[in-house]
């Protein structure tokens, strides 16, 4: 099974990666940009999916990389 990785807000200065059901952050990232490009091959070797979040913690979008049964439309 895989685990779904999200990109979020630690501080008022980084990003973190912390994997789903994972008690810590994985890799600390000055920009967002950064942990979203570093992390997409990750999701993608893992068969997971990248959830982004804004600063506020909501889900802005979300990548998956696996063989997703209710694909959007298009």
């Amino acid at each position: 099974m895989w685990k779904n990785q999200h990109i979020t807000k630690n501080s008022d200065w980084d990003w973190w990666v912390k994997s789903e059901n994972s008690s810590g952050y994985t890799k600390l990232f000055d920009t967002q940009s950064e942990a979203i490009q570093h992390w997409r091959e990750i999701a993608k070797n893992q068969w997971s999916e990248l959830l982004i979040h804004w600063a506020n913690w909501k889900i802005r979008a979300r990548d998956s990389y696996w063989n997703d049964p209710f694909p959007p439309r298009g």
